[in-house]
C-alpha cells in the first residue's frame, strides 16, 4: 500500500480525506498544472515559499502575483476566486448554522470578511440570548484609516432583530491590528449605549492582515 506522501493530491484526498492534504498539496489541487520546468507540486511549494503562506498568496495584489513566472491573468483570477469562495462559504456557514461555536470560528469568519478590504469597514454580528446568529451587517464604511460609527444605529438594528448581544468588528487596511485610542473610545460609547437597552457587547475584534486583537481577550470589555 502506498504511503500518503507517495500519492498525488487528488488520490491522497480520495483515500485519506481532504484534511490530509498539506497547504502545498491543496494549492496544487486547485492549480492542476505547473510550468514546463516545474511539476505542479514543486510550483505550489515555490509559490507558498515566495508569499509566506496561503494567506499571503491569496491576499496578494494582481501586480505581485502576475510578476511570478507562470502566472498570468487566468491563474490570478483562479486564485482570487478561491479566496472569494472561502469568504462566501464562511458568510453562509455562519447564517446556516446559526451559531458561532467558538472564538476561533468568530475570528476566522471576520478575517474572511474583512482582512482584504481596502477601506475600514465596521461589522456587527447580532445574536440572540443563546448566542445564535440572527444576522451580520456591514453597518459603516469609511476611508483607509477611519470609519465613523454611530452607536444608536447599532442599537436600532439590534432592537429590530430582537438581539440580546452583539459582536463588533472592524478592519485596519494597514494590516496592523493594534487598536487606536479612537477604537477604544468608540467601543466604550457603543457598550454604554447598548447597556441602556440591556444588550451585551461580547467583543470587539480589530482585524489586520494575518493578525487580530480581541478587546475581550485583553479584558477591555
Amino acid at each position: 500500500m502506498e504511503s500518503p506522501e507517495a500519492l498525488m493530491p487528488r488520490e491522497k484526498m480520495q483515500r485519506y480525506g481532504i484534511e490530509s492534504l498539506t497547504d502545498v498539496e491543496l494549492l496544487a489541487l486547485f492549480l492542476r498544472t505547473g510550468t514546463r520546468e516545474k511539476t505542479v507540486l514543486r510550483y505550489s511549494q515555490d509559490l507558498l515559499r515566495h508569499f509566506g503562506s496561503l494567506y499571503g498568496l491569496l491576499s496578494a495584489t494582481e501586480k505581485a502575483i502576475t510578476q511570478i513566472d507562470g502566472i498570468g491573468i487566468a491563474k490570478y483570477a483562479q486564485l482570487k476566486g478561491i479566496a472569494e469562495l472561502a469568504r462566501r462559504y464562511f458568510s453562509l456557514r455562519v447564517l446556516s448554522e446559526d451559531s458561532l461555536l467558538s472564538p476561533e470560528m468568530t475570528r476566522e469568519f471576520l478575517q474572511s470578511q474583512l482582512a482584504d478590504e481596502e477601506r475600514e469597514i465596521f461589522v456587527v454580528i447580532f445574536l440572540d440570548n443563546q448566542h445564535r446568529v440572527l444576522k451580520h451587517s456591514r453597518l459603516f464604511s469609511g476611508t483607509l484609516s477611519h470609519v465613523e460609527v454611530h452607536p444608536r444605529e447599532i442599537v436600532r438594528e439590534a432592537i429590530k432583530v430582537n438581539a440580546a448581544a452583539v459582536i463588533l468588528a472592524h478592519n485596519h487596511p494597514s494590516g496592523h491590528a493594534e487598536p487606536s485610542k479612537s477604537d477604544r473610545l468608540i467601543t466604550e460609547r457603543v457598550v454604554k449605549c447598548c447597556q441602556f437597552m440591556d444588550i451585551r457587547v461580547l467583543d470587539h475584534l480589530v482585524i489586520g492582515r494575518g493578525e487580530y486583537v480581541s478587546f475581550a481577550e485583553r479584558g477591555w470589555i
